[in-house]
């Protein structure tokens, strides 16, 4: 798909997708500077979510990679279904996916000392493909809720719907897969982890 021939809207709600993403995040920074006692208790149970969900981050290899591969389908696939609720999941969870990535930048920095260029090297190898993809599968359940509320039957637009949304949901679940192959091993040399 080229993004000469996708849709004006479309290009839109990702453009918008990616930037409540990224107000949220400088939102969650900002907080965690503001409260960092209170943000250490949230960092802690997101670590210990992320442990629970793809084991310990030292771990890296084809185990590692698959594991967040599959974590990072999972999402996709939540924010595509919610996008079928008059198109609000998506925003709901860039914008509380960028207040968590904030948070642990914030407090990272803040409270662990790490320098701000080193959390960037840990985040942007594999954060320039995963989020826009992750948006990517909020935009297809948004324009498949779009579909399904325009003219015609309701037949065809749910056929309709459904070819475009699957189309960008499989363009996101590939982008999916070399952002964890990134994250995997190209991520942890970069930042030096």
């Amino acid at each position: 798909m080229r993004w000469s021939r996708v849709e004006a809207s479309t290009k839109r709600t990702i453009v918008n997708l990616l930037a409540v993403f990224l107000v949220t995040s400088l939102i969650g920074y900002l907080f965690a500077l503001k409260n960092p006692e209170l943000t250490a208790g949230v960092v802690n149970e997101i670590a210990r979510e992320i442990v629970r969900k793809i084991g310990p981050v030292s771990n890296y290899g084809f185990e590692m990679f698959l594991k967040i591969f599959l974590n990072n389908s999972r999402v996709a696939l939540l924010m595509f279904i919610s996008g079928l609720f008059f198109g609000l999941g998506p925003w709901f969870i860039m914008a509380t996916n960028g207040f968590a990535v904030g948070l642990v930048v914030g407090f990272s920095h803040y409270s662990k000392g790490l320098s701000l260029v080193r959390l960037l090297l840990a985040l942007l190898p594999h954060g320039i493909i995963e989020i826009p993809a992750i948006a990517l599968a909020g935009v297809s359940g948004i324009l498949w809720y779009r579909e399904a509320v325009k003219g015609g039957t309701a037949e065809k637009r749910f056929i309709r719907g459904t070819e475009r949304a699957i189309k960008l949901l499989g363009l996101s679940i590939l982008l999916l897969l070399v952002a964890a192959a990134v994250e995997t091993y190209v991520t942890p040399r970069v930042a030096g982890l």
